[in-house]
């Protein structure tokens, strides 16, 4: 399975995903003293920057040093203890809920191992830094919010180990946003290809039932969605220097005026208007339709 469909959040549009930080980050500063044992009722994103900590979860026994994190799920129990020396174990914890079209939290859906390094802890590490060091005791920030999303989303798909769509029954309101979720991440993924009724063909439900479902939690229907993902694609191309008849062309369209009409429908100019304002000027006798 493509990596796409088999962490398929970070295509979702961000309306579908509704962050919570259920209270202002926890500076993380340890001494040699420090022991926790505790259960919360919210998810737990710990991110250490020095030093590090030895922790128990379950039957898992483990250490987490910089470079990478653990999310310990709401209502699980943990402990943990400093494990580091005579060195501070510092970084910060931030506690959360992620839901998936509000209908329920999708961090439960997820088989996540206890902790994952992040991919590029060269980039990340500065992040994590100023998040620690901006956050506020008074209250949260929009500007945490878009970065927590940044850290959450490169842990989640370095921890990602599958989906729990075996846990639940088809009929369950989580189980319907999952199948949602994935066909609405085929569909931005491949918008040259996975037609509707290819991205459609294993779900497990009604037909009609899911593109009614489909479209309450997006706001459109799977096809409107599709032509929407395909639209974007072809921005991207124009403002690759693609012109308007070859963007036309590499979606499908024989009438490049159809096309510019679709376009403009879904992204509010035309295609030779978008692509010069993205500063992709047509050579001469490009054969460019002007619209």
């Amino acid at each position: 399975m493509e990596k796409t469909e088999h962490f398929p959040l970070s295509l979702m549009p961000m309306r579908s995903l509704s962050l919570r930080l259920a209270r202002s980050a926890i500076k993380m500063r340890h001494n040699a003293r420090w022991r926790i044992d505790k259960l919360n009722p919210v998810h737990d994103l710990v991110m250490p920057l020095t030093g590090s900590g030895r922790y128990w979860i379950g039957e898992d026994e483990f250490t987490l040093e910089p470079g990478e994190a653990m999310l310990i799920p709401a209502y699980v129990r943990f402990r943990g203890r400093h494990d580091c020396g005579d060195m501070e174990y510092t970084g910060v914890a931030q506690h959360f809920m992620l839901d998936l079209f509000g209908r329920g939290d999708v961090i439960s859906q997820m088989k996540l191992a206890r902790k994952a390094r992040f991919p590029d802890w060269e980039a990340m590490e500065p992040l994590v830094r100023h998040y620690r060091e901006s956050t506020s005791r008074a209250n949260t920030t929009l500007s945490q919010h878009h970065a927590f999303m940044v850290l959450l989303l490169a842990h989640l798909e370095a921890a990602f180990e599958g989906w729990r769509t075996e846990d639940t029954t088809p009929e369950s309101q989580d189980q319907l946003s999952l199948h949602i979720m994935f066909v609405a991440s085929r569909l931005s993924s491949d918008p040259l290809g996975a037609g509707v009724e290819d991205a459609l063909a294993n779900v497990p439900y009604n037909p009609d039932y899911f593109r009614r479902a489909f479209r309450d939690r997006m706001g459109m229907t799977p096809k409107k969605f599709r032509e929407l993902k395909r639209m974007e694609f072809a921005a991207n191309r124009l403002g690759m220097g693609l012109s308007v008849k070859e963007a036309a062309l590499e979606l499908g369209f024989a009438d490049p005026y159809f096309f510019s009409r679709m376009f403009k429908q879904y992204i509010g100019d035309s295609p030779s208007s978008y692509r010069l304002n993205k500063g992709a000027v047509p050579p001469p006798d490009s054969g460019d339709v002007i619209v």
